[in-house]
């Protein structure tokens, strides 16, 4: 689109000089047309801004995601450090029991006896056979095999856990001497489900369960 600069004419007079004459000239304005130049396209400033946004997002992401990387490559490491710990003390107390267990063949005799014990009077009580029962195991928990039986459990126990199943067992089978001297067939069957479970576990806890027969 063209601008026009355009103006009437104006004429400069000279002052009189002294001679009579006098001159004149006339000035008449040229007109000018200008043409806008075209500018390149230019990048507004909301377009600007949600570039610079963008590249410090995309920039600020990738550093993320590789700290992100880093930390959870840093977290394995530790991981795979506490596992092999683990695996190491685990071992070393493994070994320590196969020891103990090694060196207490006498103890290992008392609580086979003690399995065969309970087999018996299990199925005694699956027969509702309560005075068999009582014959196996006797008026009270100060019988030989019972006092034989606790020896072995407290020298084998090392930890608290496999303490509180020898007290289970031990409560438990006192329950049931108590079930089938007074011929409750019920309490009977529920105490020895409880004392034989609670040796189980205990002996799993151990190491023992596959030195033991009948288990």
């Amino acid at each position: 689109m063209a601008t026009n600069f355009l103006s009437t004419a104006n004429t400069f007079l000279l002052p009189p000089s002294s001679s009579s004459q006098s001159l004149s000239y006339v000035y008449y304005p040229i007109k000018c047309s200008v043409k806008r130049q075209v500018n390149p396209p230019s990048v507004s400033k909301r377009g600007l801004s949600i570039s610079i946004v963008t590249s410090l997002v995309l920039s600020l992401g990738g550093k993320g995601c590789f700290v992100d990387h880093a930390n959870a490559a840093i977290l394995e490491a530790d991981d795979d450090e506490e596992l092999l710990e683990k695996v190491k003390r685990d071992r070393k107390k493994r070994l320590e029991r196969q020891g103990v267990l090694s060196s207490s063949k006498k103890e290992t005799g008392y609580l086979q006896d003690l399995v065969y014990k309970l087999s018996e009077v299990g199925q005694a009580i699956e027969s509702n056979d309560l005075p068999k029962a009582g014959s196996v195991l006797g008026k009270g928990t100060d019988t030989d095999w019972v006092q034989k039986a606790n020896i072995a459990l407290n020298k084998l126990s090392s930890s608290a856990e496999e303490k509180s199943e020898v007290d289970i067992f031990n409560s438990s089978l006192a329950s049931l001497i108590s079930s089938v001297a007074s011929n409750d067939v019920e309490s009977s069957k529920l105490a020895f489900v409880t004392s034989a479970a609670a040796f189980e576990k205990w002996t799993s806890m151990t190491g023992l369960v596959g030195q033991l027969k009948g288990l």
